[in-house]
C-alpha cells in the first residue's frame, strides 16, 4: 500500500506539473512517450537474480521490488486519475467545469479490478497469462489515451478555451492544503488499520485484506458521486453512530464477541468514517484550475497513512495501537468546520467520560452478569447518550473517544516480551505453569516454566505422540544424521536432536530466532541445540543456495493462518526433494484452520512420482501430555519403502492424488484449499 501511495503522489505531481507548464497537444505527447517508455517493461516480472536479504530493512527490500518490477508503468498510470479531469475540464464536456466525478468512476474501476483479480484472474489464468492480458490491456490503454486527447483538443479549440500556459492559476493556501491533507489521512490509515486488527485479533482468514480495501474505494465512489441527498450534514448522525461501534470493537469488551460477528462490524464503521472524510473533501474541493494540487494532497494525506502504519507504528509501537490513534483522529474530522475548540467543550467531554470508562472498566474486568452481550449494549448506549449530549461540542465527543482509547496503549497483558517486526506481532507470556509465544494470533510454542533449567519437553504440536515426534524418534530418525527444519517457532523439535546428529533450522523472522534462542523466555534451543545454526532469509532461496543432503526436511511454515504459497509448489517440492538423501522424508506440518493442504500437496506428490502418507492426530483424553495439541502431518518421500515403513503403523494413511493439475510457481489457487469448499466437495 504504502508503495503504491507513495507512486500516486509522483504521478499527481507529475499531472500537475504537465497541466500547469504545458500546452494540451504537449500534454498528450509527453504522456504517450512516457507510455511508450513503460511498454518496454512488459511483461511485468521479478527479476531471477532477486533474492531476499534478511540481515537488511525487509519494508525498503520490498519497496524496491516494486519499484522495479512496476515502478514505471504504475507511475503512467496513475497520473491519469487528476490529467484526464483536467483534460475534461477543457473539453467543453458536460459538467466540465466541475470534472470531480469522474474520480467516482476511477476508483469504481479500481474496485472491479480488485475484485476481478482474487476471484477470476488467479483461480482461472497463471501469473504469466495474467501479465501477457494486462499487457494487452495496457497497450489498450495507450490507444484510449491517444483518443480522450485529441478529443480533448478539439474540444478546446471549438469552445475556444485558452492554451494552459495562460490560464491564470490560483494556489489554494498552506493551510487548506494541510486540512486536505489531515482528511484524507484518517481514512487511509483507519483502513490499514482495520485491516491488520482482523487479520490479527481474528485471524488472516484468506483475502480479509480486500475487503476493507473494496470498503475504502467503495466510499470514494459514493462521495465523489454527484449525489444531490448525500452530504456531511447528512452523514453526520451515521458518523457518531459509527464512533460509537468503532469505540466498542476496539475496547476489551470486544473480546468477548464472536469473531464473525466482529468482524462484519468493521466493515460498515471503516465504510461510512471513510465516506464522511471522503465527502468531507468532496464538499471541499476547490475550481477546476486547483484540480491537480488538490489530488495531490489527497495522494499525500494517503501515503501519509501507510507510512505511519507501515514503517513509524511498528518501529514506535510494540502494539497494534494505530487503529486507536486513528479512531481519534477521525472523531477530530467533525471540529472541521465547527469554529474554535472551547475548553468548555473539552471539559464536558472530559466529565462525559468518566462514566463510560467506569462501565467499561466494570463490565469488562468482573461482569456479575457474565454476558457479553449486555456489556456491549451497557457501553454502547452510554456512547450514544453522551455522543447525542453533545453533538454540538465536537471537542468533547474527541476527547471521550480518547479516554476510552488511552488505556489500551499502555495495556502489556503481562507479557514477559512483546515487540513487532515486518511480518507482525510477537508476544511472550505466562498462563499458569506454561510460557507460550504468540505470533499474530498463532500460538508459535509453548513450554512448562518448570522445566526451565532442565532439558525441556516439547509440547504443543511436537509433543512425544504427536506425528511429527513419532518420524524425528522413530528407528530411521534416530538413524538420520542431517535433519533440517523451516520455521523455528521456539525451537521445541530441537530437543529430540541426538549427539551424533547435525540440525538446521531455517527462519524468515530475525524476531522469532531471538525469541527462540533467548534462555529467559525459552529454554528449547540453549538447552538441546545451541550450537545448531539459524539460517535467515526465505527458506526456499537460502536452502537452493546451500549444499545441505538432509535424511529429514520439516516443513512446518503452514501451521499458521496466512499461507506462504511460493513454499508449497511443484517447484519448491522439487527444491526440497533435491535436498533428500535417497531414502529421506519430507515431513509437512499442514494443521490449519482455514485450509486443507493435503490435497494439493498429494497432487504434486504425483506429478513428482513421489509418495505420501498423511495423519490427522488427536489427543487422547486421558493423554499425560496436558500440553499436546491436535495437528495434521503429511510425509513425502521419493522412497516408497519408507512410506511403507510408517505405514506399517496404522496410524497413518496412504495418500492418493485426484488427478487435478498441481500447484505451481505460475498457478496456484489458494481459494480451492479452503475448508469450507473442500466439505462442499
Amino acid at each position: 500500500m504504502l508503495f503504491f501511495q507513495v507512486v500516486l503522489i509522483v504521478g499527481y505531481i507529475y499531472a500537475h506539473v504537465l497541466t500547469k507548464w504545458l500546452s494540451l497537444r504537449w500534454q498528450l505527447v509527453t504522456h504517450l512517450v512516457f507510455w511508450a517508455s513503460a511498454l518496454t517493461l512488459l511483461p511485468l516480472s521479478v527479476s531471477e537474480s532477486w533474492s531476499y536479504d534478511a540481515s537488511s530493512s525487509t519494508a525498503w527490500q520490498t519497496l524496491k521490488l516494486f519499484a522495479l518490477g512496476v515502478g514505471l508503468p504504475f507511475a503512467v498510470l496513475s497520473a491519469n486519475a487528476p490529467l484526464l479531469q483536467a483534460w475534461y475540464a477543457r473539453s467543453g464536456g458536460p459538467s466540465a467545469d466541475d470534472p470531480y466525478f469522474l474520480y467516482s468512476a476511477s476508483n469504481f474501476g479500481s474496485l472491479l479490478a480488485l475484485l476481478a483479480f482474487p476471484l477470476l484472474a488467479d483461480p482461472l489464468l497463471g501469473a504469466r497469462e495474467t501479465s501477457n492480458i494486462w499487457s494487452v490491456g495496457f497497450v489498450m490503454f495507450g490507444g484510449l489515451l491517444l483518443i480522450s486527447g485529441l478529443v480533448t483538443v478539439r474540444g478546446a479549440n471549438t469552445f475556444a478555451v485558452a492554451p494552459t500556459t495562460d490560464v491564470a492559476y490560483s494556489t489554494p493556501k498552506l493551510k487548506q492544503i494541510a486540512k486536505w491533507i489531515i482528511i484524507a489521512f484518517v481514512p487511509s490509515s483507519l483502513m490499514l488499520s482495520f485491516t491488520t486488527k482482523a487479520s490479527t485479533d481474528l485471524g488472516s482468514i484468506p483475502l480479509i485484506w480486500v475487503v476493507p480495501l473494496a470498503t475504502y474505494l467503495l466510499s470514494f465512489i459514493f462521495a465523489f458521486a454527484k449525489l444531490k441527498r448525500l452530504s456531511v450534514k447528512s452523514l453526520q448522525i451515521p458518523m457518531l453512530l459509527a464512533l460509537v461501534l468503532g469505540t466498542v470493537l476496539l475496547t476489551k469488551i470486544v473480546d468477548q464477541l464472536s469473531t464473525p460477528f466482529v468482524f462484519l462490524l468493521y466493515v460498515p464503521v471503516l465504510f461510512v468514517i471513510a465516506l464522511y472524510a471522503h465527502r468531507l473533501l468532496y464538499e471541499m474541493r476547490p475550481p477546476a484550475e486547483q484540480l491537480t494540487v488538490f489530488y495531490i494532497a489527497l495522494s499525500v494525506g494517503g501515503a501519509f497513512g501507510g507510512l505511519f502504519n507501515s514503517i513509524i507504528a511498528p518501529l514506535v509501537f510494540a502494539q497494534e495501537v494505530e487503529a486507536q490513534l486513528t479512531m481519534i483522529l477521525a472523531g477530530g474530522l467533525l471540529l472541521f468546520g465547527k469554529g474554535p475548540i472551547t475548553p468548555r467543550a473539552l471539559a464536558f467531554g472530559f466529565l462525559a467520560s468518566y462514566p463510560i470508562l467506569y462501565a467499561a472498566g466494570v463490565f469488562g474486568a468482573s461482569n456479575p452478569f457474565d454476558d457479553a452481550t449486555l456489556q456491549t449494549i451497557i457501553v454502547i448506549s452510554m456512547l450514544i447518550g453522551a455522543f447525542a449530549l453533545f453533538r454540538n461540542r465536537p471537542a468533547s465527543i474527541v476527547v471521550i473517544i480518547a479516554a476510552l482509547m488511552l488505556p489500551i496503549f499502555s495495556d502489556k497483558k503481562d507479557s514477559l516480551f512483546q515487540d513487532r517486526s515486518f511480518f507482525g506481532t510477537h508476544k511472550v507470556y505466562t498462563t499458569g505453569n506454561l510460557r507460550l509465544y504468540q505470533n499474530g494470533t498463532t500460538l508459535h510454542g509453548l513450554q512448562f516454566e518448570s522445566e526451565f533449567g532442565t532439558r525441556p519437553t516439547p509440547q504443543s504440536y511436537y509433543y512425544p505422540k504427536g506425528p511429527m515426534a513419532q518420524v524425528i524418534t522413530s528407528e530411521f530418525g534416530r538413524q538420520s544424521d542431517s535433519i533440517g527444519i523451516v520455521g523455528l517457532g521456539v525451537g521445541a523439535l530441537s530437543c529430540y536432536k541426538l549427539p551424533t546428529q547435525e540440525w538446521a533450522f531455517f527462519e524468515i523472522d530475525v524476531m522469532v530466532d531471538r525469541v527462540a534462542r533467548d534462555p529467559s523466555m525459552f529454554t528449547y534451543i540453549s538447552e538441546c541445540a545451541p550450537d545448531s545454526p539459524t539460517h535467515l532469509g526465505d527458506a526456499r532461496i537460502v536452502m537452493a543456495q546451500t549444499d545441505y543432503t538432509f535424511d529429514i526436511l520439516v516443513l512446518d511454515a503452514y501451521s499458521s493462518d496466512a499461507i506462504p504459497l511460493h513454499l508449497i509448489t511443484k517447484e519448491a517440492v522439487q527444491m526440497y526433494t533435491e535436498r533428500l538423501a535417497g531414502d529421506g522424508v519430507l515431513v509437512f506440518h499442514i494443521s490449519n484452520r482455514y485450509y486443507e493442504l493435503s490435497t494439493p500437496l498429494a497432487r504434486i506428490a504425483d506429478e513428482l512420482g513421489l509418495h505420501m502418507a498423511l495423519q490427522r492426530h488427536f489427543l487422547d483424553k486421558d493423554s499425560e501430555y496436558t500440553g499436546g495439541n491436535h495437528s495434521i502431518v503429511a510425509i513425502i518421500s521419493p522412497d516408497e519403502a519408507r512410506i511403507e515403513g510408517f505405514l506399517a503403523d496404522d496410524k497413518w494413511k496412504p495418500v492418493l492424488s485426484d488427478g487435478r493439475g498441481p500447484w505451481t510457481d505460475d498457478k496456484a489457487n489458494l481459494l480451492s484449499a479452503l475448508q469450507w469448499l473442500q466439505n462442499e466437495k
